[in-house]
């Protein structure tokens, strides 16, 4: 499992995101994959006013700003017992 955030090159609110992500110790153990959203065209379609666009596993966490409560409850859901 491992976060994607949706980013451009230059973006202020990216860059201030992904650092507040790497300050929270939840989320300190699970990579960080950052993608420009203008490379796909379905997703720049999806994301492209929104970002920066974080999901977890898949799933839509957050976008705009880092919200830690959120981003909690994505790794509690996905840390529950099966």
């Amino acid at each position: 499992m491992r976060f994607l955030l949706y980013s451009r090159p230059d973006c202020g609110l990216c860059e201030e995101m992904l650092a507040e992500l790497a300050a929270l110790p939840a989320a300190r153990d699970f990579p960080v994959d950052v993608l420009d959203v203008d490379d796909d065209p379905a997703v720049r379609v999806r994301y492209g006013h929104k970002i920066p666009v974080l999901l977890f596993a898949g799933e839509l966490v957050c976008h705009g700003r880092l919200d830690a409560e959120e981003v909690h409850k994505a790794l509690a859901y996905h840390r529950r017992p099966v």
